[in-house]
C-alpha cells in the first residue's frame, strides 16, 4: 500500500469507527432520556446508578464494534493470518497497548496506526461522554 493509500483507508476506517461511536452515543442518550422519568419513581440509587451503568454498557459495545471493524480489515486484507490474531492485534493496537509481539509490514505501518490512533481518539470521547453525564446525574439528584 503507498503511503497515500494507507492515509485514505485509515482515515477512511477513522471516520467509519467515529460514526459509529456518535449514532450509539446519540442512542444512548436516547435511551437514558426516556428512563428517566421511570426512574425517577424508584429512588435516587435507581436513578443515579442506572444512567451510568447503561453508558457504560454502549461504551463498551460501542469500542468492541471498533475492535471488530479493524480485526475485519486485518483478515480481509490477508495482513494477519486468523481472526483470533487479529482480534488480538485490533485490541492491543486499539487501546495503544502495542506489545510489539505482532507487528505490520511498512507497507501497513501508518495504516495501522490508524487503528491506535482510533482508540485513543474513541476513549477519548467516551470518556468526555461518561464525565458529562455522571456530572448531569449527580447535579440532578445528589447535589439538587
Amino acid at each position: 500500500m503507498t503511503l497515500l493509500h494507507q492515509i485514505v483507508w485509515g482515515s477512511t476506517f477513522l471516520g467509519l469507527c467515529f460514526l459509529i461511536e456518535i449514532l450509539l452515543l446519540t442512542w444512548c442518550s436516547v435511551v437514558i432520556m426516556k428512563m428517566e422519568t421511570n426512574l425517577e419513581k424508584r429512588g435516587v440509587f435507581l436513578a443515579t446508578a442506572t444512567p451510568i451503568a447503561v453508558a457504560l454498557g454502549f461504551t463498551v459495545a460501542i469500542h468492541t464494534i471498533q475492535v471488530w471493524i479493524w480485526a475485519i480489515v486485518w483478515v480481509m486484507l490477508n495482513v494477519l493470518p486468523d481472526w483470533n490474531t487479529a482480534i488480538y492485534f485490533s485490541l492491543v493496537t486499539f487501546t495503544t497497548l502495542g506489545y510489539g509481539d505482532i507487528v505490520l509490514g511498512e507497507a501497513l505501518r501508518i495504516f495501522g496506526s490508524f487503528a491506535a490512533v482510533t482508540g485513543l481518539l474513541a476513549f477519548g470521547l467516551s470518556t468526555a461522554y461518561m464525565v458529562a453525564l455522571m456530572t448531569r446525574v449527580f447535579q440532578d439528584r445528589i447535589f439538587s
